[in-house]
């Protein structure tokens, strides 16, 4: 198969990932299993990824400027993997567990819903961009992978970091059951 033609199924698969995934989440956050002892000490956790993956991305990027291909290459499978962990303790934490009011008032307020509201749009942003983007050095199309891995790590960067800061900000309101 030619590499046309593989990157035309990549971007297909792409697409229907990119687009079955947030309504899979929104649909699943909705539900709650009954009976179920809720997932309080997921939180902690998965900030805890945010966290890692966050620190891995700005060692990768260091590997490729350095020019340890393979590295790069290691840990930006690995900031996918620890992604796809992050998002099955999300699913499963809001599953079993009420949501959690924000209690902060006045300016944190707004400072804490501005980052939280960009966190999630960009978290659904980020999706496509991480997987064309691995697609092209997948494909051995280096230049393109450049071009959009310059916009795709600052945001998938700040969705990392954005995640922990959000935990921070809304840990001290958790009930814990």
């Amino acid at each position: 198969m030619s590499n046309t033609n593989k990157e035309k199924q990549f971007n297909r698969l792409i697409t229907i990932v990119s687009i079955i995934v947030p309504i899979v989440v929104a649909i699943l956050f909705g539900v709650k299993i009954p009976n179920v002892k809720p997932l309080s000490f997921l939180p902690p956790i998965y900030a805890g990824i945010n966290g890692l993956t966050a620190i891995l991305l700005v060692i990768a990027v260091w590997a490729i400027k350095n020019g340890n291909k393979k590295l790069h290459q290691k840990l930006m499978t690995t900031c996918i993997g620890l992604s796809l962990l992050f998002l099955v303790m999300y699913i499963g934490y809001h599953m079993t567990s009420d949501s959690t009011s924000y209690g902060g008032e006045g300016v944190v307020k707004y400072v804490y819903f501005f980052i939280l509201i960009s966190h999630i749009v960009l978290s659904i942003v980020i999706i496509p961009l991480v997987l064309r983007t691995y697609a092209k050095a997948y494909l051995n199309k280096y230049e393109e992978h450049r071009k959009l891995a310059k916009i795709t790590f600052p945001i998938w960067l700040y969705v990392a970091i954005t995640g922990v800061v959000v935990y921070f900000m809304i840990s001290p309101y958790y009930t814990h059951v």
